[in-house]
C-alpha cells in the first residue's frame, strides 16, 4: 500500500498565469519523501543530524501529463518499488481529482554524512520503508 497525502498548489509555486512552476513541484517532493520517513517515527533530522546519515537523490525521472493550477489540491502517492543495501527506489503518482498531473521514479542512497560513501539502511529504516514497499509479481 501507498505512502499517501495531499498538498495544496499555492500561489507562490505557481508562476504568473497560475500554472504550477515545475521547481516548485520538486520542493513538494522533498516535503512528501520527509514525511512518508515521518510516518513510520523517523524523522529527517534524526538521520541527519543524531545519525549522521544523508539522503541524496542519484536518480530522478519527471513526466508531466498535465498542468496543475493554483488552488488544485495534489494527492501524492508513494510506492517502494525496491530497498537495496543502501539505495530506495520511490515511484510517485501525482492527480488531481483522479487525474494524473505527473509521476516520478527517484533513486534514494543511503549516505554517511562524514564520509559520503554508501551506508547500510539501518534495521528500523528498513522496516519502517517496507510498509509501503510494493509486491514483487515475478512471472
Amino acid at each position: 500500500m501507498p505512502f499517501t497525502i495531499s498538498k495544496p498548489m499555492r500561489f507562490g509555486d505557481c508562476d504568473l498565469t497560475g500554472i504550477a512552476y515545475h521547481p516548485a513541484y520538486l520542493s513538494m517532493l522533498v516535503d512528501v519523501n520527509e514525511a512518508m520517513f515521518a510516518s513510520f517515527g523517523i524523522t529527517w533530522k534524526e538521520i541527519m543530524f543524531e545519525r549522521k546519515l544523508g539522503l541524496p537523490t542519484v536518480t530522478l525521472n519527471l513526466e508531466f501529463k498535465k498542468p496543475a493550477v493554483y488552488g488544485d489540491v495534489l494527492d501524492f502517492a508513494v510506492t517502494v518499488r525496491a530497498i537495496g543495501r543502501a539505495s530506495l527506489d520511490l515511484e510517485t503518482v501525482v492527480t488531481v481529482d483522479g487525474d494524473i498531473i505527473w509521476t516520478v521514479r527517484q533513486r534514494i542512497v543511503m549516505t554517511s554524512t562524514i564520509d559520503h560513501k554508501s551506508h547500510p539502511w539501518p534495521d528500523d529504516i528498513r522496516a519502517g520503508l517496507t510498509r509501503y514497499l510494493e509486491p514483487r509479481h515475478d512471472a
